[in-house]
Formats: C-alpha cells, sequence, structure tokens
C-alpha cells in the first residue's frame, strides 16, 4: 500500500541524522559512519549535512578524529526545524489528491486534509530531536 502522507528522501535523512546524532552524543560521526548506520548513500548524506549545517542544526569538527555533531542540545531541536532546513517552511495547504479541479474550498475530502496537516505540523513543532532519540540506542551501530 502506498503512503499518502509521503516525507521527500532528503527530509527523511536529515531527521535520521540528528536523531542518530542525538543518540550518540557527545561522540562525533564521521560521514561514512551515519551513511552505514542509515543505509544512505555518503553524497546524498553530504548533501543534507551541508543544509543541517547552514541551518545551524549541526556542526562540523575537521581532522583526523572530527565528524559531526548536534549545534545545541536535542532537547532545543524540533523535527520542524530540521524538516524545514531541508524542504523549506512547512506548507500542507496542497490537495491529497494533486488536481487541478480541487481549489481547496470544495475538497471531495473534507476537512480530512486540513485536519491532518495540522497534527503533522502539531507533532514536528512539539516533539524534539531528543524525545525520539531512543529509537538509535541500540540498532544503528556500524557493522549491525
Amino acid at each position: 500500500m502506498a503512503n499518502v502522507l509521503r516525507i521527500s528522501d532528503a527530509a527523511s535523512l536529515a531527521l535520521h541524522t540528528t536523531v542518530l546524532l542525538a543518540a550518540r552524543q557527545p561522540q562525533l560521526l564521521s560521514t561514512p559512519t551515519i551513511a552505514e548506520a542509515l543505509h544512505a548513500s555518503k553524497a546524498h548524506l553530504a548533501k543534507v549535512l551541508q543544509r543541517l549545517r547552514r541551518a545551524q542544526l549541526v556542526e562540523s569538527v575537521r581532522g583526523p578524529t572530527g565528524g559531526f555533531r548536534l549545534s545545541r542540545p536535542a532537547d532545543t531541536i524540533t523535527l520542524a526545524e530540521v524538516y524545514e532546513a531541508i524542504e523549506g517552511p512547512v506548507s500542507f495547504s496542497k490537495c491529497l489528491l494533486a488536481t487541478p479541479i480541487c481549489d481547496g474550498d470544495n475538497c471531495i475530502l473534507g476537512d480530512m486534509v486540513p485536519t491532518l496537516n495540522a497534527r503533522v505540523r502539531a507533532y514536528l513543532s512539539e516533539t524534539t530531536v531528543a524525545d525520539v532519540a531512543g529509537v538509535f540506542q541500540h540498532d544503528t551501530e556500524p557493522g549491525k
């Protein structure tokens, strides 16, 4: 079954990366280490990390023992901030049916779309990276 709500690969990778960094604090993680843990392309991850760095959500440390870490405490970074660093401001106003017939005023899905959008936005805004870091406590060690 296809997903009705779809987050881009880049936004998904950004969310997973920041949560992984939170779970591994204060350790610095290299791009290859993160890519291996998340089963992601190093090239795609590098682009995502660059955007996260520009948004001042992660910082990089150069050198042989360098890598990436969160730029501030995980409990102060919301999932909405991470998402918006990749996708820009959250706008859930588009119809799920993606048709020109739908002008938003007379949606055949009724108020379901605005209701879902509000719930997703609230969740992303109220949930911090620290809140979900437990997902990566045990099962993302490279090589596992």
